[in-house]
Order: structure tokens, then C-alpha cells, then sequence
């Protein structure tokens, strides 16, 4: 049996990618999920994938994903008062026909803050699961972040702590939704501070692979120019920085341990593994993160089933052996 863990990044619609990624491995019969870290959609997903195996393996897991993205292709449209959401549909079809985004001077103009009836859209999304089952102590660990708006610092929620709210702080971005309260602390989305966390996967019971479903792309050719482009550019920048210095830190204790500078066991020896398809990611519109319809979600679906049937093929040979990304290349 294959054992891994598994690190999912947020990206908002895009995360329709780690759904499909999460789909095609959940078919491999010897493939065991140990572990789960994830931020924004990747908390999300990860928790109707701890769900669905906690009740009914892979198959209900499989059901559980979808479900999820089918409620949230219906609570797509951000709740932000009666005159946004009688604007939306003309700044959905503006996005279309002139160099700015709608939703982009929507985000900029409006603060979740303006209008008091404003409820989270993700909140009927979060509260159809069921909690006895995200934070069973069977099955994978769940371990999802957040970022406290006081201290910039990332909150890490595990086992009962995952709560409806520990899910809406860890997708609240704040140009959309307002900032969610727990024990009296403000939390924003989790990318900020930790796009995934993988330091929550190094604990010694777990295995050594780490499988992380990027859809943040680490590279981007085309220089950002409308406002939304360039603020998303800034966002992936900063959400990916976490994450990479992570990387560094696990490349510097794997080289420690090949040079025989530090002993065997003393530290966790990190295989990693990346499942990703930048060219895709590439290819969408920056606005196309705020508005997950289905066509997008069928999209990104198909395309993160490619990606990871291409990671199997590839290196799931690997898994349990050794590292598949080679971070150095990554890094430079």
C-alpha cells in the first residue's frame, strides 16, 4: 500500500482543478491518503474528501467532491447586496467585451463591509457538511489554515476544531467576504500565510510523500496589466511564498541528511510530489477565480483528472521511494 499526504492549495473557482485531481487518485486501489492540508478551496475539498472516506471510501468520497462543487457552482454569485447582484450579470458580460474586468471594479468598489444584510455565500456551501463526519478521527487527518487579520500569522484547525466557521475563515478573502470571527479572533483566507501548510504533514506517523496540487502557478509569461490582473498576479506572488519557503526548508534538511550532516530519523526526510498543469492555469482570466460556473468547473475538472493520470504514469512509482519534484530546478 502506497501511503501519502496530501497538500491542496486555495485558488477559488480554480480549485474545481484539485477536484479533479483528487478524483483520478482516489481510483488507485493501493493508494492510501494518510493526511490532508488545505487552505481556502483546498480546505474545502479536503473536507468532503475526508467526508465521503470516512463514510463510504473512495466511491462516497468521489460523491462527496461532486456534491460540493455542485453547490458551489449554485452559490457562485458573491452576496453583496441587492444593487451588486442586479449589476452582476452586466459585469459578467463587460468582463467579455472591454479590457477590464467587471468583477474586478465590483471587488474594488464595494466592500463586503457596505451593505448590512450581507450573508457569506459560502456559508449554506459549508454547513451542508456533515461535521461528525469531517472531524471523525477516522480516516485522514484534516488540517485546514487561516490567516488572523490581528497578526498576519497562519492558524492551523485540526480534528474538532474544524468547524463551519474554521472553513469560511480559511476561504474569507477579503475583497469579497467579511472577515470571520472564532474565539473572538479575525481570520482571513488561509493562502496568505499558508498556500498550503505542509509543516502540519511532518509529524513522524505520517508518511514521507507529500502529494501538492498546485493551481497557483509559480510562472506567469504574460505581463499583468488591467488592475485585476495585476492585483491577482500580486495574490498568487504572495500566496505561493509560503509555500516556497516551506520547500526551501525541505530541500535544505534533505541535502543535511544525503551529505550525512545530520543523522538518519533526527528529522522528517520529505518525499515531494507536484501535481499541476500551469498551462492551463495560464490560460484563464484572472476574474474567472470569482465566477465558477459550470462550464469553468467541468473545465478544470477534466484538466486536474489529465494532470494527475499524467503524475501517476509518470512517478507513482516513485511514491514511497523517493521525491518526484525536484525542488532546486523548482526554485531557480
Amino acid at each position: 500500500m502506497r501511503r501519502i499526504s496530501l497538500a491542496l492549495q486555495g485558488g477559488g473557482a480554480h480549485g474545481a482543478f484539485t477536484w479533479g485531481a483528487l478524483d483520478r487518485l482516489l481510483e488507485e486501489e493501493d493508494l492510501e491518503i494518510a493526511a490532508i492540508s488545505g487552505t481556502s478551496a483546498g480546505a474545502l475539498n479536503g473536507a468532503a474528501l475526508k467526508a465521503g472516506l470516512v463514510t463510504g471510501g473512495p466511491k462516497a468520497a468521489k460523491a462527496a467532491l461532486r456534491r460540493l462543487w455542485d453547490q458551489i457552482a449554485e452559490a457562485s454569485e458573491p452576496q453583496l447586496g441587492p444593487w451588486l447582484g442586479a449589476m452582476l450579470p452586466w459585469l459578467k458580460a463587460a468582463s467579455g467585451l472591454v479590457p477590464v474586468s467587471g468583477a474586478g471594479i465590483a471587488a474594488q468598489l464595494v466592500s463586503p463591509y457596505a451593505f448590512p444584510g450581507w450573508t457569506n455565500p459560502l456559508e449554506p456551501v459549508v454547513r451542508a457538511f456533515d461535521f461528525s463526519q469531517v472531524c471523525d478521527g477516522r480516516g485522514p487527518e484534516l488540517h485546514i489554515s487561516a490567516t488572523s487579520v490581528h497578526t498576519g500569522r497562519i492558524r492551523v484547525f485540526s480534528g474538532t476544531a474544524v468547524t463551519p466557521e474554521a472553513l469560511m475563515a480559511s476561504a474569507c478573502l477579503p475583497t469579497l467576504f467579511q472577515a470571520v470571527e472564532i474565539e473572538g479572533e479575525p481570520y482571513w483566507d488561509g493562502g496568505f500565510s499558508g498556500n498550503p501548510a505542509l509543516f502540519p504533514l511532518y509529524q513522524p506517523n505520517l508518511p514521507d510523500d507529500i502529494v501538492i496540487v498546485q493551481i497557483n502557478p509559480l510562472e506567469r509569461r504574460a505581463l499583468p496589466t488591467t488592475p485585476l490582473e495585476i492585483q491577482d498576479r500580486m495574490n498568487e506572488i504572495s500566496f505561493n511564498a509560503a509555500l516556497l519557503g516551506e520547500l526551501r526548508a525541505i530541500a535544505f534538511v534533505r541535502r543535511l541528511i544525503a551529505e550525512g550532516r545530520m543523522e538518519a530519523g533526527r528529522m522528517k526526510n520529505v518525499h515531494t510530489h507536484l501535481i499541476a498543469d500551469d498551462k492551463v492555469m495560464n490560460a484563464l482570466s484572472a476574474d474567472s477565480k470569482m465566477m465558477p460556473d459550470a462550464a469553468l468547473i467541468d473545465r478544470l475538472f477534466k484538466a486536474g483528472r489529465r494532470a494527475a493520470a499524467g503524475f501517476l504514469r509518470a512517478h507513482g512509482e516513485k511514491i514511497g521511494r523517493e521525491a518526484s519534484l525536484d525542488i532546486g530546478a523548482l526554485l531557480h
